[in-house]
């Protein structure tokens, strides 16, 4: 019998601290004991604990406390499955329709334990990669189809070639570990459940370019995943995996930590190899490539995370095997980041080639409350919103570029009815203004622009040409910037003037907002006839703009209202309203 706990970020947050304080006052002097394990995606419903019985059939048990930690260890040992905080066959449809290649790991090894990735066929990759040589390893990765997961889907074994065939005695394999989207999570999930799977793929792109250096690119802000990376760096050097002459092989490799401070932009592999140097990140042009002048100027193979998680399976399994699965340009999986306003939240992976309705519906159970979706945003701060009627469209690069979104590297915010799309565009380009690096007139400058008129309209001071204006600026930016993080910038403007351009004319037009959202374009008001008059909505008012008398109906002084949602969130009698318009 095996006790998984999940031990990611999000399971840690959600208290799996206090879950394994009651565990283990069951368990201590018993023969079982407790195994913290990473996230398996099923976010929703941490803290999480998987049982696992000796015939290997696994029972899921989420929303634990320390209480209900204890009560599940007593049952188990006395031979009983509760049926308290079970997983409901509706909550495990989540899992279904997914092929986890990327996630196989995450909830199932000990991160901190070697040996549970070794058990669990871990390194055996590698040892096949060292008796193949490097035509044959990139010529399975070139059969696989396998494209950068980071979000320009470059064919990998184009970049691994390019890299091998440049002479230099000092190659460099880098992992790009700097997740920066907002609702974005894959990278640290994997980094924090199963960091030697990305190992494991980066010491055999080392094999097939001829590099002997790894080096993780990761974010301070993943403390957890620093922590558990370093550990298996370690661990590796304690088998001798690491180091001269591995296995003796011949192939000698090791790896290095280097912690990025946060900069969006250092997800683009130039500026990112040029934060490596100790430079300020920021790109540069191409030519030369990083693959024949990358870092320290030598040549260097870069791809992300969920790129490298990929490359242990095609090795094992064959690069036909990989390619059997996803569309004709599109092969394999793609994990995503399932954010926002659907009711199960957390990490996917399926087969490319899934539509976005599927995601977000067969898997993550829909919207909250059953309302109606909106939009999916996809590919981050420099992807695009995709509307409701077009949720039908398949998961591949190309499908997902002719919307004007961008596949990215696996972010999905999803938003109901009550989303105001012009407040969304506005949050985005925020982001984004604030991390231009600045080197480009178009990016620096068009984003602060952009930003500004968008900020008109949300405050109802919109004029009729600042919808022409948005568009001509967002397409001037899209091809005068240098990087491809500047120029997709403007894409969630571009794609709600597109699909939600009724919107904006509200905001300008009308000087309301449909979804009611933008304060500056709602007012507050209280039905007479509802209100009991019991005074707490006052009472709650942080700005004294609500006043009457008890067991009569209170009224809203409009110029002193704020919209802070205080006295809506206080009224048991729903008898504040919010309408959409200008408060008088």
């Amino acid at each position: 019998m095996r006790f998984l706990l999940g031990f990611g970020s999000c399971g840690i947050a959600s208290g799996a601290d206090s879950v394994l304080e009651g565990l283990n006052e069951v368990l201590e002097n018993t023969e079982y004991s407790v195994e913290k394990v990473g996230c398996n995606g099923l976010c929703f419903n941490e803290p999480i604990v998987e049982i696992i019985d000796d015939d290997g059939n696994s029972t899921l048990y989420g929303r634990l406390n320390k209480e209900s930690g204890k009560h599940l260890a007593e049952c188990v040992l006395k031979g009983e499955l509760p049926e308290e905080n079970k997983f409901t066959q509706e909550e495990l449809n989540f899992l279904n329709s997914q092929k986890r290649i990327v996630l196989s790991g995450c909830g199932k090894v000990n991160p901190e334990s070697i040996e549970s990735y070794i058990s669990a066929g871990g390194y055996n990759a590698f040892k096949k990669a060292l008796n193949m040589g490097s035509d044959k390893i990139i010529e399975e990765i070139k059969i696989s189809g396998l494209r950068g997961r980071g979000g320009a889907g470059f064919p990998t074994h184009f970049k691994w070639q390019s890299a091998k065939n440049s002479v230099s005695d000092e190659k460099y394999v880098v992992c790009n570990a700097d997740e920066g989207d907002p609702g974005a999570f894959m990278d640290r999930a994997v980094l924090e459940g199963d960091p030697h799977r990305v190992l494991e793929g980066m010491m055999i792109a080392g094999i097939a370019i001829g590099a002997s250096q790894g080096i993780i690119y990761v974010r301070a802000e993943y403390p957890l995943a620093v922590k558990r990376l370093q550990l298996a760096i370690n661990e590796l050097r304690e088998k001798k995996l690491l180091g001269e002459n591995i296995l003796n092989s011949g192939f000698s490799f090791d790896f290095s930590i280097m912690m990025g401070a946060g900069a969006f932009v250092c997800g683009e592999e130039t500026a990112l190899l040029a934060s490596l140097g100790g430079n300020r990140g920021m790109p540069v042009t191409k030519p030369p490539f990083p693959a024949q002048k990358g870092f320290r100027k030598q040549p260097t193979n870069i791809n992300n995370v969920e790129t490298f998680a990929n490359v242990s399976w095609i090795i094992e399994n064959g690069g036909s095997a990989f390619s059997a699965m996803g569309t004709e340009n599109s092969k394999g999986t793609k994990v995503f980041a399932l954010a926002g306003r659907v009711k199960r939240g957390g990490l996917v992976e399926v087969p490319m080639g899934i539509t976005i309705e599927k995601i977000v519906f067969d898997i993550c159970g829909g919207i909250i409350n059953d309302a109606d979706v909106k939009a999916v945003q996809m590919g981050g701060p420099s992807g695009g919103c995709i509307p409701k009627d077009m949720l039908d469209t398949p998961i591949d690069y190309e499908s997902i570029a002719k919307t004007g979104a961008i596949m990215g590297s696996g972010g999905m915010v999803v938003m109901d009815e009550n989303t105001c799309m012009v407040d969304m565009a506005k949050f985005f380009m925020d982001f984004t203004s604030k991390e231009s690096c600045g080197k480009c007139v178009p990016c620096r400058i068009g984003t602060t622009r952009m930003l500004e008129i968008l900020e008109r309209i949300v405050n109802g001071e919109g004029v009729e040409s600042d919808i022409d204006t948005l568009t001509e600026l967002g397409e001037s930016i899209k091809v005068g910037t240098l990087c491809g993080l500047g120029n997709s910038a403007p894409n969630p403007v571009l794609t709600t003037i597109k699909y939600f351009k009724d919107e904006y004319s509200a905001h300008i037009n009308e000087k309301k907002c449909p979804a009611k959202k933008c304060s500056a374009l709602i007012s507050y008001n209280i039905d007479a006839e509802l209100c009991k008059g019991c005074s707490l909505c006052s009472k709650k008012c942080p700005n004294n703009a609500i006043s009457g008398e008890i067991k009569k109906p209170f009224m809203i002084n409009a110029e002193l209202c704020i919209r802070c949602g205080q006295c809506i969130a206080g009224c048991k009698f729903g008898a504040i309203k919010i309408e959409s318009g200008v408060m008088q």
